[in-house]
């Protein structure tokens, strides 16, 4: 069969779904990956065939400090009302930030590329389109030609969670209040036949295990995380086994991407950590290393290291809760130190301690004498280590994306309409 991927014009967004399309492609299946031009050399990179579709924008959706702030804190609205219980949440509010994201975000995002993957997609003809959670043009695009489709989650659902309680509040609305930006937005490039599967898909591929899940009521396929982030190289010294309990530092792409630099004092964190017998390995980002200073005896700063090459040797690792890292270090079964800063991060952290894994220090509380605190614990406390091995069971129990794939042929005989 013919597969679609498609995925606004985000990397760490396509490098979720990455394994999944060779998993397809060894099957068989011909994909193809369709996203806005400057991803082109990052689908290339990882062995696929580009589909280019739309134009770059020109207007980032974190223009202001104020919007960093805001997205640094915690989920923005409306999906925040994913954690909200019944009671703290109110109509006017929720469909306040529904307006408001669908305008400046949703919009922003889809509109650019909806026309062009549409046209391929008709011409083109794919059985299967499968889309990450913004990327509402692929569920369109899928519409148009027929074909199946589903979203791929790279984070907690708090899209599918949030639409579920805007659903119920809006029910309990007399019938003129009740707006729905989005599907005002979506059904106006379906010709007005709006249907739920263009905001949440026709079902939904799961990649957290189920301590760390956020569901809503909705058809989820479970599929276990496998670590991509690009082209990479394990250095020597990474097979030389630690002469002493070896700590990775990582803070994630984003914070130096998106973001002005990291959110907690880098040199204080390293500095309060020189005295302990480990081995600290601190994978910092070129441009902020000159910010470093003197780097301990006991520590290693490097720009990159692929985590599957190193996680494994670990005693602990000290990160930003971010999903491909969590998910990464999850799958070895490490005691975890979540440092959470922004959009989903805290939320992952919370579900990771609640767990038992991990501890959790959110950033604006990460001194360095506070980190020092929580690796100690971590290191020291047999809990942690208990628990993450729990957790390593629970991820290697979920299926592979290769079995996945026989699944979704099934999901595609149910949901294709021939009829287009």
């Amino acid at each position: 069969m013919r597969v679609l991927l498609t995925t606004v014009a985000d990397s760490t967004h396509f490098m979720a779904t990455v394994p999944l399309a060779w998993a397809l492609r060894t099957a068989g299946h011909e994909v193809r990956v369709a996203s806005q031009p400057p991803m082109t050399a990052t689908i290339t990179q990882a062995g696929l065939t580009a589909q280019p579709v739309g134009r770059a924008l020109d207007l980032g959706r974190l223009e202001t400090e104020v919007d960093r702030d805001a997205v640094r804190k915690d989920l923005p609205p409306p999906y925040h009302a994913a954690e909200l219980s019944e009671s703290e949440l109110d109509w006017p509010t929720l469909l306040a930030e529904y307006r408001e994201a669908t305008l400046w975000w949703h919009k922003l995002d889809n509109v650019p590329m909806i026309n062009d993957l549409v046209s391929f997609a008709r011409q083109w003809q794919p059985d299967l389109v499968l889309w990450e959670p913004t990327t509402f043009a692929g569920a369109i695009a899928a519409r148009a030609c027929g074909a199946a489709h589903g979203r791929v989650l790279y984070t907690l659902d708090v899209f599918g969670k949030t639409r579920q309680h805007f659903l119920r509040l809006q029910q309990s609305r007399p019938a003129h209040e009740r707006e729905d930006p989005i599907a005002d937005f979506l059904g106006g490039y379906v010709g007005g036949d709006f249907a739920e599967d263009l905001v949440t898909g026709q079902f939904t591929i799961e990649q957290l295990p189920p301590p760390l899940r956020m569901s809503a009521d909705l058809d989820y396929v479970p599929m276990r995380y496998v670590q991509y982030g690009g082209p990479a190289v394990v250095p020597d010294w990474v097979r030389t086994p630690p002469s002493r309990p070896r700590v990775v530092l990582t803070l994630g792409i984003s914070a130096t991407e998106h973001f002005d630099g990291y959110t907690i004092d880098i040199p204080e964190v390293l500095d309060a950590l020189s005295d302990l017998d480990i081995e600290l390995v601190a994978t910092i980002a070129e441009e902020e290393q000159g910010k470093l200073g003197p780097v301990p005896d006991n520590t290693r700063v490097v720009s990159y290291v692929p985590l599957p090459s190193i996680v494994p040797s670990c005693a602990a690792v000290i990160h930003h809760a971010g999903f491909g890292t969590l998910s990464t270090v999850s799958r070895f079964g490490v005691p975890q130190l979540a440092v959470p800063f922004h959009f989903d991060q805290p939320s992952f952290a919370r579900r990771l301690a609640a767990q038992g894994s991990t501890l959790m220090l959110h950033s604006d509380q990460a001194s360095g004498d506070a980190v020092r605190t929580g690796l100690l614990r971590v290191l020291e406390e047999p809990e942690f280590r208990t628990r993450a091995g729990a957790l390593r069971s629970d991820v290697l129990a979920m299926p592979t994306p290769n079995e996945v794939v026989t699944q979704l042929e099934q999901l595609v005989t149910k949901h294709r309409d021939t009829n287009s």
